[in-house]
């Protein structure tokens, strides 16, 4: 880590757990503590200068963690939130002055019968603030509200859809539109390099590389070999996009120079 980062990336996926906010128990499992400055040890060396806090599932629709961490982080950081779907209007324009970008929502365990409701809040969510909606879910099993999913005004999925049965699903919403961050590689059931390349062949501009820091749950946690991954197998002018471009505008960031 002495020397000098060879890369200028946006994290486009990190978590931070402060346990001086509520941390809600989820099937069993209490993550530890992963406050921003931990964060911040990791990743700087790594080249990151900006970035998105995600909400985790143990934070539920909580908000204080985020209006202490992202007025501390500063230009060019935006957060991911959860909210109930009855928040009203102005609480989600407040957020968005925090620097609040995108709803997140969090399918990944449980059966999913229905995303009227997803469709429903992400909607209101874009038109109320100009959000995105975010979804961690296995593709595969969005496979029969894909169409639905498609007309959202915008959508980006976590953790390259997580599973090799999902990619068919997650190439159809590429070509829709769909954003795809690749981060998580811990954690997925797939081959990553074949992922990306089929990913970034469908779309140039969908991917959106993140850390995934602290990585909870996942079977093998985030590596900074993970970023060489990306720039191998992408080569540099696609990973370039995936490490800073993609992200940029996805976020809506403006302001931030290029590498």
């Amino acid at each position: 880590m002495a020397d000098a980062p060879r890369r200028r990336l946006f994290d486009s996926h990190c978590h931070i757990i402060d346990h001086r906010f509520p941390i809600v128990v989820n099937q069993g499992y209490v993550p530890p503590a992963f406050p921003l400055e931990a964060y911040l040890a990791e990743a700087k060396p790594l080249g990151v200068v900006a970035g998105a806090i995600v909400a985790g599932s143990f934070q539920a629709n909580d908000q204080s963690w985020l209006e202490n961490a992202l007025p501390r982080l500063g230009k060019g950081w935006v957060g991911v939130t959860q909210i109930a779907a009855d928040l009203p209007d102005d609480e989600i324009v407040r957020l968005a002055r925090l620097g609040v970008r995108a709803v997140r929502f969090n399918m990944f365990r449980g059966a999913i019968d229905s995303v009227d409701g997803i469709v429903a809040l992400a909607t209101r969510c874009h038109a109320v603030a100009g959000w995105h909606a975010e979804i961690y879910a296995d593709a595969a099993a969005l496979a029969p509200h894909a169409a639905t999913l498609a007309k959202l005004p915008r959508l980006s999925i976590d953790h390259l859809g997580m599973t090799e049965a999902g990619l068919p699903v997650l190439l159809d919403l590429v070509a829709a539109g769909c954003k795809v961050k690749a981060t998580g590689f811990g954690r997925v059931q797939l081959d990553v390099p074949r992922a990306l390349e089929r990913i970034a062949g469908a779309s140039p501009d969908a991917l959106v590389f993140g850390t995934d820091m602290p990585s909870t749950r996942a079977k093998r946690p985030f590596a900074p070999a993970d970023i060489d991954l990306v720039e191998s197998t992408l080569g540099p002018d696609l990973a370039h996009k995936a490490f800073w471009v993609n992200p940029l505008a996805l976020y809506r960031i403006d302001g931030l120079s290029g590498p």
